[in-house]
This record gives C-alpha cells, structure tokens and sequence, in this order.
C-alpha cells in the first residue's frame, strides 16, 4: 500500500481518518464511494468513510476521551457546549441524532432540544 516515502503522509493522513471513524485501504480496494489520496501524482491510500451515524458514534467517543469522563458526568453548562460544538459539526443531521446525544448526555432529547433552542436564542 505504501512506499518508503509516502510514510509521512499516510502517518499524518491517519490520525484524521481514525477521527473520523474512517478506515484506509489499499488504493487497489477503492470503491466507488471511497475516497483515494495520491501523494506527490501516486495513488497512495484509499479512505473508507464512515456512515453518518457511525461517525456520530465516533465523536462522542472522542469528546469522551478528550473529557476524560463519561459526558453524562459533564454538568449543565459542560453539556450545553457539547450540544453547541455537536450542532456546529452537522451531529442533529443524521438520523436519530438528537435521541443519541440525549443518551451520551445522559439527559432527555427535550433537554437537548432546549439546549439547542438556547444556542439559536443566545
């Protein structure tokens, strides 16, 4: 998949596909819907992405981890800034995405409907 020098890129290109919750493939085993990164005119590495609401799955693991606690320990205006950081990267987009950040938030979807309400108000 790669070659001697196309480390650094594939080192720097890794550590934003497994943010995202995206996997990388030989260029060879693109798909039609995968995404295939050349470097320096070579097709280097191909980057399968996650479907919407695995890569919501993935981001609130991040933030767990970023925490260092589980976001349901959060308090209210921790979790206010969860909601707010969420919104602004598209989270209440995928399907059944407020009922899964209700769930990491361990609060009800009306909070976070309120806490989003209280965002467009503010």
């Amino acid at each position: 998949m790669t070659g001697a020098g196309d480390e650094p890129f594939i080192t720097a290109v890794k550590r934003l596909v497994d943010a995202m919750g995206g996997e990388m493939i030989p260029p060879d085993e693109a798909g039609p819907e995968d995404v295939v990164l050349a470097w320096e005119g070579v097709d280097v590495v191909a980057v399968r992405l996650p479907q919407l609401a695995d890569s919501l799955d993935h981001i609130l693991a991040a933030m767990e981890r970023k925490e260092g606690r589980p976001l349901a320990d959060l308090d209210r205006k921790a979790k206010q800034e969860v909601v707010r950081i969420l919104e602004a990267r598209g989270a209440f987009a995928v399907r059944h995405g407020v009922e899964t950040v209700a769930g990491a938030l361990g609060v009800s979807r009306f909070t976070v409907y309120n806490y989003l309400n209280r965002e467009k108000g503010a």
